[in-house]
């Protein structure tokens, strides 16, 4: 029974350590960039849009299909980087820890 008290204590740190995670996730700030910087998109750890900023030349009225492509790369490029640091803010609580395929923890 004392390997289940141990294991036990590691699963409430382990917890414990990814509520601290996600606290940091949710104040982290992640810009995505595109059309060389015309269009930037900041999201927070979780997804959610905190501004963007849109160079004025980036803007024409006659062809906004450009514009909204340009937000749609910044939004993709933002959320790959917020993902990206999720997966290694996740590593260093694992540490490693080997889970099966398909196995992800609750974030």
């Amino acid at each position: 029974m004392k390997n289940l008290g141990g294991l036990m204590k590691q699963a409430q740190m382990m917890q414990q350590k990814m509520a601290e995670v996600q606290a940091k996730l949710e104040e982290m700030e992640v810009t995505g960039v595109s059309g060389g910087g015309m269009v930037q998109l900041t999201l927070n750890g979780k997804g959610d849009m905190r501004r963007i900023v849109i160079d004025p030349a980036a803007i024409d009225p006659d062809d906004k299909g450009v514009l909204e492509d340009l937000v749609l790369a910044a939004h993709n490029d933002a959320r790959q980087k917020v993902e990206q640091t999720m997966r290694e803010e996740m590593q260093k609580v694992t540490g490693g820890l080997n889970l099966p395929a398909g196995m992800k923890l609750p974030f």
